[in-house]
């Protein structure tokens, strides 16, 4: 495999110099470093700009509601054990309106991975305010600054039991497309919060503000991240020092394996002709 076997020949309308450009370069990388066929993988989005990553790579692709990614992603991964699952999603999307399922498929764990684009502002809808953005921050809609605190959503995977939490910089191809690697090899539910500058609508959170601040924890510095309560401090690190890399990981059973699903014969293989179902639409006379 290499990365030509997953280009779309779709046209990319992201804004020029958008960090979704690094991570839909990351997301190819990783599949040809894990020599995933095309057909194998799948990949499901809601509504947003990081949306619309599934049009640029060559495999199968869900498009779902806003907020709304992850019920399907669970579904497929649920029917065919054999597909890698992945969500590509924004922090409004995941965080604000899909927020319910991002609690609750955490605390199911079914093995998919979760890449969050996080530029902290709304950028399909011109620059409101995310559940992310800092404090302060003004919008064209929070004309006085944004008076609520920002969502953690690193530090809310980990109190939730998230078996895979890590953040990455979409700057950085190389150590997200290890990243994503790692978030699919993990058996179970994996978020990858990646740091995406949206060079459009958000000043402050740029590449060159970014770029002054993150440091990668996994490179010879002595953190273990299977110490959960390390992890929590870690992960709440913001400002002048941002941690990227795999922030937590722990080994857990997963959804399929609690419900005895992993030892069944997947549901997409199930042989649905010549069944009778006479007696169940009885039921509904």
């Amino acid at each position: 495999m290499n990365i030509n076997d997953f280009k779309s020949n779709d046209e990319i309308t992201w804004c020029p110099g958008c960090g979704d450009f690094g991570i839909l370069n990351a997301v190819k990388k990783a599949l040809v470093s894990l020599d995933k066929q095309p057909k194998d993988v799948l990949l499901v989005s809601g509504i947003g700009q990081a949306a619309k990553l599934p049009h640029y790579i060559k495999c199968n692709c869900f498009n779902g509601l806003h907020g709304r990614a992850l019920p399907p992603a669970v579904a497929a991964k649920i029917a065919n054990p054999n597909l890698t699952v992945l969500v590509t999603t924004g922090d409004g999307d995941c965080y604000g309106e899909g927020g319910n399922h991002f609690v609750h498929n955490i605390r199911r764990n079914v093995d998919i991975t979760v890449i969050v684009h996080n530029n902290q502002i709304y950028g399909l809808t011109k620059g409101q305010a995310s559940p992310t953005t800092d404090s302060g921050y003004e919008t064209k809609v929070q004309t006085e600054g944004v008076i609520l605190e920002p969502l953690h959503p690193l530090e809310m995977a980990i109190a939730l039991g998230c078996g895979f939490v890590a953040r990455g910089y979409s700057a950085d191809s190389e150590h997200l497309s290890w990243l994503i690697s790692e978030g699919i090899k993990h058996k179970g539910f994996s978020l990858i919060d990646v740091l995406q500058p949206c060079v459009t609508f958000n000043k402050k959170n740029t590449y060159e503000w970014y770029t002054k601040r993150i440091y990668k924890v996994n490179d010879n510095t002595g953190y273990n991240p299977q110490d959960k309560m390390s992890a929590y401090q870690k992960a709440a690190e913001w400002g002048d020092r941002i941690p990227i890399g795999i922030i937590y990981r722990a080994d857990k059973a997963t959804y399929e394996e609690k419900s005895g699903i992993a030892n069944r014969p997947p549901l997409a293989e199930a042989n649905i002709e010549n069944i009778d179902i006479t007696d169940v639409l009885k039921e509904f006379v």
